[in-house]
Order: C-alpha cells, then sequence, then structure tokens
C-alpha cells in the first residue's frame, strides 16, 4: 500500500509558468525516495506540494489513503528538514528540537524523553544547552534532523539539506541520513539536485526535467537502463559520452559510423537497431567502458578508435582522460596510473555490449 500517492498532479504559477505538469506517483511505504533533476525542473514545488506549503493546481495529494489537497500543513503528519536549518537563534539546541512538541501540549515528560532519544540517535546529547551559533554546520544539520524526529512524523521530507555543508560532511551526511531512515523505518522524500545524491541515498530514483517525470527507477536501472539519452546524460559521473552518427550495414553485420569513429554493433542489439540501418543514431558510451586496447579482448578489437589525449585529471585511484577523436570529445575512466602525454595518440576499445543507442530526433532509448 502506497504512503504517499500523487494523481496528475500539477502547478501552474502566474504567468503561465507550468512547474509541475500531470505527475503521477506512488510513494511505497518505508521507502527512501529520491526526486533528482536540474534547477528549475519542480522538484522543491512538488515536495512543497506534499508537505502542503504551496497549492495544487490540479491534481490530488494522498496521504495514507486520505486526500490532503485542502488539509493544511500542519495536520498532514509530515515533518520538513530545509537547506537552511531554519533553527531558531536565540532557542538552545533541546529548545529547538522541543519546539513543535510544545506547540502541540505535550506533557513535559514526553518532550523530555523524545528529545533525548532523538539527540542520542544522532550523537548531540553534548550539544543541548548550546545556542546554533555555537555549532558548526553538522551539528545544526543534526539539529534541524532531531526537531524532525521527534515529531515521529508519518513522512519526512528532505528539501536538499546537505547543500550547504562541505563535501567531506556531505559524505558522512549522506551515510548518517541512510542510517537513520534504516533505525526508524520511515517514508522519506528527498530532493537533491546531486546525482551521486540520488544513486548513493534512493531505493528508488525520480528524474524530473521542466516538471516532467522522465523515469522512475532503482539505482542500477537508471544507470544501466535510461529510458532516454536526458536520463543517461544526467545520471552518472562523469556523464555519458554521445556520438552522433549512422547506422550501416557492411558484410551482413551493423556498425556505428560517423565521421572518425566506426565500430560494430554486439548481437544482442542488432534485433532493436536494424530497424534503424542507413539512418541516423546516437550511440551513448560510459567512460569506463573504454579501454586501452591493450587490456581489451580479441573479439572487440574491431571496435578500436584512435583519438589524442588532450588533458589528463588524476582522482587518485582512478583518472579521467579528455579524448579528441576528430570533430568529437569524450572521457575514458582508466587506473590511476595511465598518464598518457598531452596530445599523445591513443588505441581505445569501445566496450559495445555496454552501448547505448538513442533516437536521434525522439532521444529515447532504441531498446
Amino acid at each position: 500500500m502506497p504512503q504517499v500517492s500523487l494523481v496528475n498532479v500539477g502547478k501552474v504559477f502566474p504567468g503561465n509558468i507550468q512547474a509541475v505538469d500531470r505527475i503521477t506517483l506512488e510513494i511505497r511505504r518505508r521507502e527512501f525516495l529520491v526526486l533528482v533533476g536540474p534547477s528549475g525542473c519542480g522538484k522543491t514545488t512538488l515536495l512543497r506540494m506534499i508537505a502542503g506549503l504551496e497549492d495544487v493546481s490540479s491534481g490530488q495529494i494522498f496521504i495514507n489513503n486520505k486526500l490532503v489537497n485542502d488539509v493544511p500543513a500542519k495536520d498532514r503528519d509530515i515533518a520538513m528538514v530545509f537547506q537552511n536549518y531554519a533553527l531558531y537563534p536565540h532557542m538552545t539546541v533541546f529548545q529547538n528540537m522541543a519546539f513543535a512538541l510544545k506547540l502541540r501540549k505535550y506533557p513535559k515528560a514526553e518532550i523530555d524523553a523524545r528529545v533525548n532519544d532523538a539527540a542520542a540517535l544522532l550523537g548531540i546529547q553534548g550539544f543541548l544547552k548550546r545556542k546554533p551559533k555555537e555549532l558548526s554546520g553538522g551539528q545544526r544539520q543534526r539539529v534541524a534532523l532531531g526537531r524532525a524526529i521527534v515529531r515521529k512524523p508519518t513522512v519526512f521530507l528532505f528539501d536538499e539539506p546537505l547543500s550547504n555543508v562541505d563535501a567531506k560532511l556531505r559524505v558522512q551526511m549522506r551515510t548518517e541520513i541512510k542510517k537513520l531512515h534504516q533505525r526508524l523505518q520511515t517514508t522519506i522524500i528527498y530532493v537533491t539536485h546531486d546525482q551521486i545524491e540520488a544513486l548513493t541515498m534512493g531505493d528508488r530514483i525520480v528524474v524530473l526535467k521542466d516538471g516532467q517525470v522522465q523515469q522512475v527507477a532503482e539505482p542500477d536501472t537508471l544507470y544501466h537502463q535510461p529510458v532516454n539519452k536526458f536520463v543517461a546524460s544526467f545520471i552518472g559521473s562523469p556523464p555519458m559520452n554521445f556520438f552522433n552518427g549512422t547506422v550501416i550495414l557492411l558484410d551482413n553485420k551493423l556498425y556505428f559510423q560517423n565521421g572518425s569513429i566506426r565500430v560494430r554493433l554486439s548481437d544482442a542489439v542488432v534485433p532493436q537497431v536494424r530497424p534503424y540501418a542507413n539512418r541516423e543514431v546516437v550511440l551513448g558510451i560510459r567512460s569506463e567502458d573504454i579501454y586501452d586496447k591493450l587490456f581489451a579482448s580479441e573479439a572487440s578489437l574491431d571496435n578500436t578508435v584512435r583519438a589524442a589525449c588532450e588533458v589528463v585529471e588524476p582522482m587518485g585511484a582512478e583518472a579521467y582522460l579528455h579524448l579528441r577523436s576528430g570533430s568529437d570529445t569524450f572521457i575514458a575512466r582508466v587506473s590511476g596510473h595511465a598518464r598518457p602525454g598531452i596530445n599523445q595518440d591513443l588505441d581505445l576499445v569501445f566496450d559495445m555490449g555496454k552501448a547505448h543507442f538513442f533516437d536521434k530526433d525522439t532521444e529515447k532509448a532504441i531498446l
């Protein structure tokens, strides 16, 4: 049974600006669902409509099978964690965490118990008497989480909660929020523009663009089976490489060809791609599926591409090679020990068993 259901939900702002366009979605009970997409795609607006902070222009929102379109935010049994923490600077950590419970006139003993339990869960017991200005960014974020936890809501809503913390702390907080979800066993809807956060945290991910859902799937499915070029480009770091070219038939075999590249299609995709013979398509391949010819199997040598290395980005255990072949540029991800010279020509092999093909006009995957 879904915890939250959206049925053809839309939002139009003044000036006929369509921020959210007829989204239908079911969020399962105890699921960690991530809404991801570029700035302006509608993910925060959608979250605010679920929270009751934004009116719905069309469609219906259900929480626990109850229609909540006209239910005020305070009565929806949800808790929201914001990007900017939204802590009261004149209150202590304890007072910040207890504030919502006091407004609801909970007994003092229960307030104390809930705040102390949440503080223990988050490791901030020693900070309960401090003011927010005396805390680090990570500690303030934990207080914001604690303020939501003490309410024991049906659904947690997170609006880019890690955007204001540094890179190292962001990695740590991702893990802590995921552990928190496992302990609390509650439903979380999490908004981010960071696809790494989405891949590492979500049970399922909703990819949004221009107010519309592009794909809803588990992280591995999104990465390996994107339904269109946008999802393929947005999910993954570095992004997928794309090449415009034509499918040609040579000696009863299908090849992808453009000005500088000719590679043979794997047998697995031939039935789907055959109707595109002599037509333009887009070839997509991820950086880790491009190998040095020295490490490629004999069977894949037909798919060798010569390219010049323009930039080497050392990343520690691996390196990103920025390459050029004719007018095409692309990135290969290789061992950190690989350090070719700038403008050095390399023979690289495309693993066509892991390649993707997209319709040039619709940008949909050729499945």
